[in-house]
């Protein structure tokens, strides 16, 4: 019941009146009941007299622009009329867009729940929907009561509109209600028994449709009773069941709309196992697409003389389907006809027939393809490097003609179809365009279904201009494309790869054999009481991090990517490797409470030391395993994935390790430069100043520094840092036997001590006494010869502090 209606020159409106507490104010009062708005709308487009219409300005304002309230408003802008729900206590908002209607009259009806969202019905027929809604800040009145009335905002240019007969229901109707009174309020007859003639709206020449039983149930299963049917499976199956059966344009319009509505929510809520599961299913929902189009395209009523033309836009895609009769004279096609995306024929391409054509322009559809595997694809230039994904980078056209336009095979000739694609860039690849150390390759490609799975290729296209923002292409054919971007990390010549992998295998296999022996000797040796001591437990520890790291970095060449022994590959060289970092700063640390500060009792910092060096590494791989599996053994090598950024999880605490080591280096070498340069002073021995290059030599290695070259070999032209890189790397295991096991005075004094207790066990001789040994790494001392310096530690000025520089 209207209880006021009033006319002002100024501003017409209708007061319905004050509804506080009413779901017509405040949705969430009815939010699960819903409520329903009702009414009939045209607009005349007579201009005003004191307003002239401008071209293509469709403004409705005349009798009722606008019905606004706390809760809702209904309005016309351009070319699209809106309805738009809102909810004050959770500021959230559920708007919608339909084609405003032309001077006949068509019936609008708006459902809305909280749990379903909105609905609109236009002639009967669900048009389209916003189930979700999303946060929006308060608009309209906000006081209880309703009114319909004009804007005051007089500064555009405007057509003559009106609505009539506003109902009301303080609850959500079905769609069988829906369609009844639909029925009724055009003197129709009822649907349920016999599909209703068309009937004019009293006071109207108009002849709204009433969509056909045939097309109906299809609407109503994917709207009302989709919930059930999200899923591929079901799509498809639907496609492959359309009703044979004439359509009007109205029907193919509200059909093409809500199919596509439901593409996009299966696109969301279906949850997708990985990446090798989601691109093929991705790719049967697009064929899909494609067949109920065309179902739709080719069953559409027409005429022998008229051109059917059917555009719109979905959350999914911009649509196009158009029939031209085969008196039509095609020329230059386009579509989208705006937009810096877009495919077009040229006339002469068209054969004189009877001819339909279908475009779809994706909006999100490009963003599931992306981690491609080249080897997956039918492009040669994408092929050459097998090892570096590919991705979209470009919204997802379509177009289909039917019969096929006749075009050149030939690329360099003529008529071909031209695609324009702008590109859609990532935060990451925008920041690759600047960066010297990798190539963008940019390819034209489309989706080839007579494969199963449908493949990306290159066949028949050719990219023939463009940069990064945009590309150009020409094709001899039609169907789905899009632009794929390669990013390729510079690469070194073929030589130099020859090179650096003969270096790392034979660094890798010297080492290898290498650290076997010293683990060997380490324990042959643990016997004799100068091996006891910690420093000799870390250096056997190191060695068989790194053993085993190198060990199965050899084996891992054998995988494949992506494979689960390649899986497991990548995660035991990520604890092995960091295994390896955590001893060598171990290392770091006892070096520094030896000879700095010393911390900590020997037991103390015997488990503490183990604590870091397996304890760590394990906790870090867990917590990496657990977040991102999928980062490891992918990319084309069995390591952690270098796009999804999972690498830091083995760059950081290596850089953390390399920073604290090269400190530990620096001072520790101070203090050994500062004794040499002492004991210069005191004994005139040139040789002290050896001393100091000696023990840098002997300490590199267990510290790591040999990592830093890693770090400075960033592109192929740092190729001399990849080969000094390759070469101290490999050869890391060879250093260590080297300086701390073969040159070692200790460990060979305990290997002469352990042979002449040997050769007395042999003879039956015991309880020989063994004098100790002592580390002449340091000191210089020769065998059977005496020292009778005095060495530059002991002096009295460091007696309060002995540094103890045998750990070196």
């Amino acid at each position: 019941m209207v209880n006021q209606g009033m006319y002002l020159t100024a501003k017409p409106y209708i007061y319905f009146g004050s509804y506080r507490n009413s779901c017509l104010t405040n949705l969430t009062v009815c939010g699960f009941r819903g409520v329903t708005f009702s009414f009939f709308w045209k607009m005349q487009d007579q201009p005003l007299p004191e307003l002239p219409l401008q071209p293509q300005s469709r403004y409705s304002l005349a009798s009722g622009e606008k019905l606004v309230s706390s809760s809702f408003q209904i309005y016309s802008d351009k070319q699209k009329g809106y309805v738009e729900m809102y909810t004050s206590e959770n500021a959230r908002s559920w708007k919608a867009s339909i084609s405003p209607p032309g001077a006949d009259w068509t019936h609008v009806l708006f459902t809305w729940t909280l749990e379903k969202g909105l609905k609109i019905y236009v002639n009967g027929t669900l048009n389209t929907s916003d189930a979700r809604g999303r946060e929006s800040q308060s608009y309209g009145n906000p006081k209880s009561s309703l009114v319909v009335a004009t804007s005051e905002d007089q500064a555009g240019t405007y057509v003559n509109g009106a609505f009539d007969e506003f109902v009301i229901w303080e609850r959500a109707l079905t769609p069988a209600e829906i369609q009844l009174y639909f029925t009724a309020a055009t003197g129709g007859a009822n649907v349920a028994s016999t599909p209703p003639p068309l009937a004019s709206v009293a006071g109207t020449s108009g002849s709204p449709t009433v969509p056909t039983n045939a097309y109906h149930h299809i609407i109503m299963n994917l709207t009302e009773e989709k919930g059930a049917f999200l899923h591929p499976g079901y799509l498809e199956k639907m496609s492959l069941n359309l009703p044979k059966r004439p359509m009007s344009e109205e029907i193919a319009s509200n059909l093409t709309r809500v199919f596509l509505e439901t593409v996009g929510e299966v696109l969301e809520l279906t949850e997708w196992a990985d990446l090798s599961q989601t691109q093929p299913m991705v790719g049967g929902m697009i064929e899909t697409v494609d067949k109920v189009m065309t179902h739709m395209v080719n069953n559409v009523k027409d005429t022998a003389t008229s051109i059917v033309k059917i555009e719109g836009t979905s959350s999914v895609a911009d649509f196009s389907m158009m029939k031209f009769p085969m008196s039509a004279n095609l020329t230059n096609y386009r579509f989208p006809s705006r937009g810096r995306s877009y495919i077009s024929v040229p006339g002469e391409a068209f054969r004189k027939s009877r001819t339909t054509i279908v475009g779809l322009l994706y909006h999100k559809m490009h963003a599931y393809y992306r981690d491609i595997r080249p080897s997956d694809t039918r492009i040669e230039g994408a092929l050459k490097y097998k090892n570096d994904m590919i991705l979209a980078t470009s919204h997802l056209i379509s177009l289909k003609v039917d019969p096929q336009p006749t075009l050149s095979q030939n690329l360099s000739g003529s008529p071909v179809v031209t695609i324009h694609l702008a590109h859609v860039l990532t935060q990451r690849l925008l920041r690759n365009e600047g960066n010297e150390s990798t190539t963008i390759f940019l390819y034209c490609a489309f989706l080839d279904f007579s494969s199963t799975p449908p493949v990306w290729s290159s066949e028949g296209c050719n990219r023939t201009e463009g940069n990064l923002n945009y590309s150009i292409c020409r094709c001899n054919h039609l169907t789905n494309f899009a632009i794929l971007m390669q990013v390729v990390p510079l690469q070194v010549s073929e030589e130099h790869q020859v090179a650096l992998s003969s270096i790392t295998y034979v660094g890798c296999s010297l080492s290898i054999v290498c650290l076997a022996v010293t683990l060997v000797t380490f324990a042959i040796l643990s016997s004799v009481s100068t091996m006891r001591n910690q420093r000799y437990h870390i250096h056997a520890n190191l060695s068989f991090a790194i053993l085993v790291a190198q060990i199965l970095l050899l084996i891992s060449f054998r995988f494949d990517s992506g494979t689960l022994p390649c899986k497991v590959l990548a995660v035991l060289l990520h604890f092995f490797f960091l295994s390896a970092f955590a001893w060598m700063l171990v290392e770091g640390l006892h070096l520094y409470s030896m000879v700095i500060k010393v911390f900590g009792s020997e037991a103390s910092k015997h488990l503490y030391y183990y604590g870091i060096g397996w304890g760590s590494p394990l906790v870090i791989c867990v917590v990496s395993v657990t977040s991102a599996l999928d980062s490891y053994g992918e990319g084309g090598n069995c390591w952690l994935s270098l796009e999804k950024g999972q690498i830091w999880a083995f760059v950081a605490p290596a850089l953390f390790v390399i920073v604290v080591n090269i400190g530990i280096l620096i001072a520790v070498t101070r203090i050994i430069s500062r004794i040499s340069t002492d004991n210069y002073k005191v004994h005139g021995d040139a040789n002290a100043f050896k001393l100091t290059a000696k023990a840098v030599a002997v300490l590199l290695p267990i510290l790591g520094s040999s990592w830093i070259f890693g770090v400075l070999a960033v592109n192929d032209r740092a190729i001399v840092f990849q080969y000094m890189f390759a070469i101290f790397n490999s050869l890391q295991g060879f250093f260590i036997f080297l300086f701390h096991c073969l040159l070692n005075s200790e460990v060979r004094a305990a290997f002469k001590h352990k042979t002449k207790v040997w050769s007395l066990t042999s003879s039956s001789i015991r309880n020989i006494n063994v004098k100790p040994f002592n580390s002449d790494v340091m000191n210089g001392n020769k065998p059977g010869v005496t020292n009778t310096r005095m060495n530059t530690w002991d002096k009295s000025t460091n007696s309060a502090h002995r540094i103890d520089l045998s750990a070196v």
